[in-house]
């Protein structure tokens, strides 16, 4: 299609020359007088080119424009600095000059646009890239990733990207050829130290090492490339490095192997920029790989230490066993009856037998947990015949220390399905640390109460409330912890493990129930346990 020239001039013959003449060199030509006319043309048109007197050159046009000046005039001269693509003619211009010139201007904006629109692919095209390395944590897929990206993008012969012995990033090596060539061995570099030499080179002054012909020594300064890839004789290449702080970890080199090619500042940079990404995504991929080694690692050590626990439940339930059979035979003896002062240190025996087969019992439950947890047997259970039976079983340990077990009489004892031993557990667990932690005189009061929670389901809530030494507000969020014990505990030589609660955290959670804990120190602490009616809300494996 013919060029449109819109050629604005109040000189008549000046207007009519120049348009003659861009006529006769095949441009469409139109042609204005004055400042309206021009603008009238520029709104129903897109011009190639303006052909412009001076005087009208201070319109606004995206168009390149061509002003004719009185070069002995500073003023005219003045008015080619307007801003867009301008060029200035005498005038009255040559006919020959005048299509000469318009048509350069053309061409110049031409190749701008072009170029333009080749950075913008290009810009894209590594975006993609860097998406796509941003999106994994494979450390080969990434390196093949950018090897091929560079590759495609850049219409290279050869991509090769290494990383160095570095505890920062995996070893890995990766390749991108074309078809007809054959692919380099892995084993490139005999001696990763040139390489490295290189690269850290590169990355102390944020470069990149170019070579525009066969000769390595055409490279600037005193960076070569390593002597295995100088030794393949590229046409053109470059050379970035992958680093991270103060040194390198790898090297990135794009070949072409028998075009030359210049690199330009914009392409370079964007290359320096995905090996950024490159390099930052291998640290990050060799971080995650580590950690996830460390987690199986915890988890095996985990799983071994499950099993030397139960193992060793199961080693010591069985002398207990005997042990305390033997007791019970001891102290049941009628033909043989043991004296008064022997039987005290029996019942000493009998109860410390009891703690040790309790804290046995205790190991068991922590080492299921979270592993083998034993099912739930679920049956119809009455609460307050549950609380019966666990304070009547207490209140012998209770009436040892002077405290008191209060059970306050409840208004009905509906059924909730539930598994009875396990909460047998969950509420002699509560009632006997309350016998622990309240000195002699005190008081435990366990009650129970009906309601329904904001959702509308019906809970039953068991609540033990005592007299004791309470908790520090600071440490009341991790007394569910595993063997956590409060400071008062410890400094009061209080004897426990710090298990009870979390056994007995779980087994309410696994009820779909929850645990809630109230105290204050030196006035007492009130632990409640709220259970649902219905068996939908339980957790049961």
């Amino acid at each position: 299609m013919p060029y449109l020239a819109v050629v604005a001039d109040p000189d008549a013959g000046r207007r009519q020359s120049s348009a003659e003449a861009l006529e006769a060199a095949g441009f469409t030509v139109s042609t204005a007088a004055d400042q309206a006319g021009l603008s009238a043309l520029l709104d129903n048109s897109d011009p190639s080119v303006l052909v412009l007197d001076s005087s009208l050159s201070d319109i606004e046009t995206a168009a390149p424009a061509l002003v004719l000046v009185d070069l002995d005039s500073p003023a005219e001269v003045k008015a080619v600095e307007h801003a867009g693509v301008r060029d200035c003619i005498a005038k009255p211009p040559v006919a020959k000059e005048l299509v000469h010139r318009a048509t350069a201007l053309i061409n110049l904006v031409s190749r701008r646009n072009e170029s333009r629109e080749e950075a913008e692919t290009l810009r894209e095209r590594l975006r993609q890239v860097s998406a796509a390395v941003r999106g994994t944590n494979d450390p080969r897929q990434i390196a093949d990733l950018v090897v091929r990206g560079f590759g495609e993008t850049f219409g290279a012969d050869r991509v090769w990207l290494t990383t160095f012995d570095d505890e920062r990033v995996p070893p890995i090596t990766a390749q991108w050829h074309r078809p007809r060539l054959a692919p380099l061995p892995d084993d490139l570099f005999s001696d990763e130290e040139s390489a490295r030499k290189t690269a850290d080179a590169l990355w102390t002054r944020a470069e990149t090492v170019t070579v525009e012909d066969a000769h390595p020594s055409a490279a600037e300064g005193d960076i070569r490339l390593p002597a295995e890839l100088a030794a393949l004789g590229a046409a053109a290449s470059v050379a970035v490095p992958m680093g991270e702080g103060s040194s390198s970890l790898g090297l990135i080199w794009m070949a072409l192997m028998d075009s030359p090619r210049d690199w330009s500042r914009a392409e370079l940079g964007l290359i320096q920029h995905v090996a950024g990404n490159a390099a930052h995504g291998l640290i990050q991929s060799h971080l995650i790989t580590n950690q996830q080694q460390v987690v199986k690692q915890l988890q095996q050590l985990d799983k071994a230490k499950t099993d030397f626990l139960a193992t060793v439940n199961h080693e010591l339930r069985t002398p207990l066993t005997s042990i305390m059979a033997y007791l019970d035979m001891i102290q049941e003896n009628t033909s043989d009856p043991v004296s008064h002062e022997v039987h005290q240190m029996l019942d000493i025996v009998v109860r410390n037998t009891e703690r040790l087969r309790l804290l046995v019992e205790d190991m068991l439950s922590v080492s299921r947990n979270g592993h083998e947890e034993s099912p739930l047997h679920l049956t119809p259970v009455r609460l307050a015949r549950t609380l019966e039976i666990v304070t009547a079983a207490l209140r012998p340990l209770a009436k040892l220390q002077n405290v008191t077990i209060a059970v306050a009489p409840a208004r009905e004892d509906p059924e909730i399905l539930a598994d009875e031993v396990q909460l047998q557990q969950v509420f002699t667990n509560l009632v006997s640390n309350a016998i622990k932690f309240t000195p002699g005189g005190g008081r435990i009061d366990v009650g129970m109460r009906l309601h329904a929670d904001p959702d509308g389901a019906r809970l039953a809530t068991v609540s033990v409330a005592d007299t004791g030494m309470g908790i520090s507000g600071d440490e009341l969020a991790h007394i569910f912890t595993r063997f956590y014990r409060a400071s008062n505990a410890m400094s009061g030589a209080v004897p426990g493990t710090g298990l009870g609660l979390a056994i007995t955290q779980d087994i309410v959670r696994r009820h779909g129930g929850r645990i809630d804990v109230a105290s204050e120190l030196g006035a007492g602490t009130t632990v409640s346990v709220s259970l649902p009616f219905d068996a939908h809300a339980m957790q049961v494996p």
